[in-house]
């Protein structure tokens, strides 16, 4: 799977004191050559300069912005012992270790030096630009409803089997992720699943860490600023088939124009799960039944069926069931356990997340934040509301530009539109939500813009009425909002609940126009 990089664990590792890994790295890099030495003996490695120690190994990643070369003083003052880089460095005073692709090297260390936590696992990795938390949580919710002693890592938080973390990354960094599924191993879990975002892909932070099973529920415009084009999300998208096993399962979304495309990318021995709702698939339902409570369905498979009750709300949310039914399938759970796992989910926080007061309409809070996310989870609240779709949405700053009009075009769907700011970071806001509106204005909406978020979500709370729907987009489950340098406090479910309490007057810092 890894090619060149990477040897059996057995001939990279040498003898040191007991409860120490310690590895040789020309055999565990067979392509790789060294100045100054015949090999290097890793025990640890560091990408921080910050976090280097003496015998430390100082693996020098670049960023997007600045190159890491700059801080390798820093990083031999606290005392490495050798350099993992790209290139041959000139004046340096320690042993190189020099690879084609230092991130992949590195991640593959990283997971070799924890012993290859993976290898203890059923791992499944959820990738996909909408809806990787939401499979990510019924995949989870199956297994442990199973019997399965299951951990997490995704957007919201990481979980062991036994404790929670707030998460930093989707993805955690390669030693952060070797260290998270090494804890799993300890704690006696025997399945993991894991968000992969498109930025982890193309960092190689998966490298030495194998998946039994990989999902890709859609690929649609997103990162763009990172990745410039969809072709090249495309292509970083499709690297997560890379990671599986060669005996492993590749599920897809046969509803997905771009993933039924990632077929030709399987190898011969790696196993195909297709699922959907609109086109024929192996795994797909009948008799779909939608309200504002959630959806009804049988899912069927092989010619079996079971009926499933979800509350989650929407169509899209129906596709990430099917997606975490395929990929429980491929973990050998039967039709029965997955409809018990599904039923008893009875929420993902910030994913179409119903916060209710008592009041004579529905609010809903959800994280869309993309087009495609946008425009689905509105058609979704159209379709099981009486009346009015009122929507809340911003885009973040700092990011790619050219989402906005496109996010502006999808929460046209709404009845009524309010845009307001997201995350500006060091933007304008004003100029991020005129952007947005463009979008609008080809649909002729006019819609309302207000800069402060707070004064938006009670904007629209105050226009509802009995029967509507409010929705908050863009946030979803997050606890702070980043105006410039700062990040400040701030929940849209908090927002709303205080508004229903009748502190509309509280003091809240304002986004500066």
């Amino acid at each position: 799977m890894h090619g060149s990089y990477l040897t059996p664990m057995s001939s990279s590792s040498l003898s040191l004191s007991p409860g120490t890994v310690a590895l040789s790295l020309r055999a565990l890099f067979p392509s790789a050559s060294f100045v100054d030495c015949a090999d290097i003996c890793a025990t640890s490695i560091q990408a921080d300069s910050r976090h280097c120690q003496s015998g430390d190994i100082f693996a020098v990643i670049s960023g997007t912005k600045e190159s890491a070369e700059a801080y390798i003083p820093q990083a031999l003052e606290n005392g490495v012992k050798a350099v993992l880089t790209g290139r041959p460095l000139a004046g340096l005073r320690v042993p190189q270790c020099i690879v084609a692709d230092v991130r992949k090297a590195y991640a593959i260390l990283c997971s070799e030096l924890a012993d290859r936590p993976s290898r203890h696992l059923q791992t499944v990795g959820v990738t996909g630009t909408n809806g990787k938390t939401t499979v990510n949580w019924l995949v989870r919710e199956i297994l442990q409803k199973s019997g399965r002693q299951t951990g997490l890592l995704g957007t919201i938080e990481y979980h062991d089997s036994v404790t929670s973390r707030p998460s930093s990354l989707t993805t955690p960094d390669a030693q952060k992720l070797a260290q998270l599924l090494s804890e799993m191993a300890k704690q006696n879990a025997t399945h993991a699943v894991m968000e992969v975002s498109s930025h982890a892909l193309d960092q190689s932070r998966l490298a030495g860490t194998e998946l039994s099973v990989g999902v890709v529920t859609n690929i649609t415009q997103d990162h763009f600023d990172y990745h410039q084009n969809l072709e090249n999300y495309t292509v970083c998208k499709s690297k997560i088939i890379q990671h599986v096993k060669t005996s492993g399962t590749i599920v897809l979304n046969e509803d997905d124009l771009v993933c039924r495309s990632l077929t030709s990318e399987l190898l011969d021995t790696q196993n195909l799960l297709t699922y959907g709702i609109e086109t024929e698939a192996d795994v797909t339902l009948e008799q779909l039944r939608e309200s504002v409570t959630g959806a009804e369905f049988d899912l069927m498979f092989e010619g079996s069926r079971v009926p499933v009750s979800t509350s989650l709300l929407g169509t899209h949310n129906v596709s990430n069931c099917l997606a975490a039914a395929a990929a429980c399938l491929a973990l050998g759970l039967s039709l029965t356990e997955i409809s018990e796992g599904i039923n008893s989910l009875e929420s993902v926080p910030g994913r179409m997340e119903s916060v209710n007061s008592g009041q004579p309409f529905t609010v809903l809070i959800d994280y869309a934040h993309t087009d495609d996310a946008l425009r689905h989870v509105i058609l979704a609240a159209k379709k099981v509301t009486e009346k009015r779709v009122l929507c809340v949405f911003g885009a973040g700053g700092d990011r790619d530009h050219s989402k906005r009009h496109l996010l502006g075009l999808a929460g046209s769907e709404a009845d009524q539109v309010f845009i307001t700011s997201d995350n500006p970071r060091s933007e304008d806001p004003e100029k991020i939500i005129r952007e947005i509106a463009e979008g609008c204005k080809t649909q002729n909406v006019i819609p309302e813009l207000i800069v402060d978020r707070r004064e938006a979500i009670y904007r629209a709370l105050t226009v509802a009425q009995e029967g509507d729907l409010v929705l908050i987009a863009g946030k979803g489950h997050e606890c702070e909002q980043i105006i410039g340098d700062r990040k400040i406090p701030f929940s849209d479910h908090q927002v709303v609940e205080n508004y229903f309490q009748g502190l509309h007057s509280e003091n809240s810092e304002k986004i500066p126009a």
